[in-house]
């Protein structure tokens, strides 16, 4: 019986965690891009296209509100692969349609060769 408990929890861990989106902050896809490839992704309606400028260091982009409502406190935060976080982004409101520039300086890191994107929209992390 206590065998068939154990069983139990078990799979209940396994399909609550099988339901997230990752394991890491919300809204991380988690995908990996090369320093050559554009990064693309859309969170809740905010669309992130950020690219790497080898020359100056910096990942350059744009977000843009593809909804009919502003969104509130959107930022942006880019994982290097050496484990370094750059960001998050100060917070912007995006009107409907509106597309804001972001910049993230990587001059001071090195040693990575993939990054991954995502967008955080509301309230910041406690």
């Amino acid at each position: 019986m206590r065998s068939f408990k154990v069983l139990a929890v078990l799979t209940l861990m396994i399909g609550i965690l099988a339901g997230c989106d990752s394991m890491g902050e919300q809204g991380e896809s988690g995908t990996q891009f090369t320093l050559t490839e554009t990064a693309r992704e859309t969170r809740s309606g905010v669309e992130l296209v950020m690219n790497y400028d080898g020359s100056r260091k910096v990942f350059t982009g744009t977000v843009t509100n593809t909804t009919n409502a502003t969104v509130t406190k959107v930022r942006v935060e880019i994982h290097l692969s050496n484990g370094t976080e750059l960001g998050p982004t100060p917070n912007v409101d995006l009107a409907a349609g509106e597309t804001k520039s972001v910049e993230l300086d990587a001059s001071t890191h090195s040693n990575f060769n993939t990054y991954s994107v995502h967008v955080e929209i509301g309230s910041s992390r406690s």
